[in-house]
């Protein structure tokens, strides 16, 4: 009995190592992932030097929508004012929320509107003061002290070149910000600072690539597929290392992609979907009519499915690992079923959140559409809901497809890996099976299980040999 507590003494320090950082894959196998992402590699770093844009094109802001100059200001007072001595009727008013134009009926209560005097602090004019009006039914009031946005328009009148169009947000959203970034770190330590260094060079990427380059006329889809496919690389690699694991996800990643780009484009073209759907976009058409608008739809709905393919894949990938290590002589075809029990619910939870996330953002719509006198059917096609229908779906298929590809893959690559390393174990250890399996379990270098069961031999062999005797 011993010798086989003796044996056994060591399982606890095996099993640790088998939950830290999955083993190193054999030399082959990491010949072979290397042919396939090296070249991949090289074409994304080929493709961002051929596309890099250089910046922003030269332009003029022409003062319609948010193609205007904008300038920071604070209210430097607020005064209660009659309605009809600054004849408040004749400002346009924003809708009421039955959808009703407004009626100028607060000045006919005798409610106060206030006249508030705002202060421009930056650019050529800072100093400069005007006053706006605000009437009693407005959404939006201000107060002393409030820092605002304004738009400056250089050809109006000197009294109308400058207009509030917003408040600043600048605080709350900072505050949001580092709530989000500590919570991430607190929670996920390295791999949560890794998390955030990947977000930040996943915002460049889109800033000083993506954009640029569609706004000088690249192919939004060429542009689209290049950068997602950086920013794949540097997060997914950033945050989970270097390893076959991660190799594993990025290739079923770029499938997946892949895919959802050919899909979009077939039913793109099939349903005939201009893109042009809101008048952001249609403001985009007119100052640059040289990007492809429907291009653009396809690149949206790519960039929009790379965040949730890379939690699809990796999530996958380590699923596989994880079930190796708890299952050492599990071949591919079980590796594959008991990963793909727990790929359906990812399916499912993934597919659900895409959804309402779309449903969320185009909620508005919705609201004004379920008003509507008109057919579900009708509503449906309509290109504004059937644009989001498409990209939805598209983008759900790749999800899904997703799951029992990279499955595959990483059940293919873990199980080659193993046997594999299991044969030169067997052989290098003269028939220790088991042990040698044990020791690649944990992910122990077997040179150091042999000086461990060495260190322990002679006692249990003097052991064993002492029982006989005295017997």
């Amino acid at each position: 009995m011993p010798p086989h507590e003796s044996h056994h003494h060591s399982a606890p320090h095996s099993h640790g190592h088998g939950h830290g950082p999955a083993a190193p894959v054999s030399r082959h196998l990491r010949k072979v992932i290397a042919a396939v992402l090296i070249p991949f590699a090289a074409a994304v770093a080929v493709g961002l030097l051929v596309l890099w844009p250089g910046g922003a094109p030269p332009h003029k802001p022409s003062g319609v929508g948010f193609d205007q100059p904008t300038e920071r200001a604070r209210v430097t007072k607020v005064a209660e004012v009659n309605c009809a001595d600054v004849h408040a009727e004749q400002q346009p008013q924003p809708p009421s929320p039955g959808g009703q134009p407004p009626s100028g009926g607060a000045a006919a209560k005798g409610k106060p509107c206030q006249q508030a005097t705002i202060e421009v602090t930056t650019g050529e004019n800072a100093g400069r003061t005007f006053k706006t009006v605000v009437t009693p039914d407005a959404l939006r009031h201000y107060t002393t002290g409030q820092d605002v946005v304004v738009a400056y328009s250089p050809k109006a009148p000197k009294d109308l070149q400058y207009s509030v169009s917003d408040v600043d947000r600048s605080l709350p959203m900072w505050v949001l910000a580092a709530i989000f970034a500590l919570a991430v770190v607190l929670v996920g330590r390295l791999r949560g600072v890794l998390a955030l260094v990947a977000l930040v060079a996943s915002f460049l990427v889109l800033t000083l690539f993506i954009l640029p380059a569609i706004l000088q006329g690249s192919n939004p889809l060429v542009v689209a597929v290049v950068g997602g496919s950086a920013i794949m690389l540097i997060a997914l690699y950033l945050c989970h290392g270097l390893t076959a694991r991660t190799s594993v996800a990025v290739l079923g990643t770029l499938a997946s992609l892949l895919l959802i780009g050919l899909l979009g484009s077939v039913f793109i073209n099939w349903a005939l979907l201009t893109g042009n759907t809101d008048d952001t976009t249609g403001l985009v058409h007119s100052l640059f009519p040289d990007i492809e608008i429907r291009g653009l739809l396809l690149a949206g709905i790519i960039i929009g499915s790379l965040g949730v393919l890379d939690d699809v894949t990796v999530t996958q990938t380590a699923a596989v690992w994880e079930l190796k290590e708890a299952d050492p002589s599990a071949g591919w075809r079980k590796l594959y079923g008991a990963a793909m029990r727990i790929g359906r619910d990812h399916i499912a939870s993934v597919v659900n959140t895409l959804v309402l996330a779309y449903a969320g953002a185009a909620l508005p719509l919705l609201l004004l559409f379920s008003i509507a006198q008109s057919s579900v059917g009708t509503v449906a096609t309509s290109e504004v809901v059937a644009e989001e229908i498409v990209r939805t779906l598209v983008g759900s298929i790749g999800l899904v497809a997703a799951v029992p590809l990279t499955t595959l893959l990483a059940a293919l690559v873990v199980s080659a890996d193993r046997k594999e390393r299991g044969v030169s174990g067997v052989a290098g250890r003269s028939g220790e099976g088991e042990d040698a399996g044990a020791g690649m379990h944990a992910g122990e270098p077997i040179a150091a299980r042999e000086l461990t069961d060495a260190m322990a031999g002679p006692k249990r062999r003097r052991g064993g040999h002492g029982r006989r005797r005295k017997r």
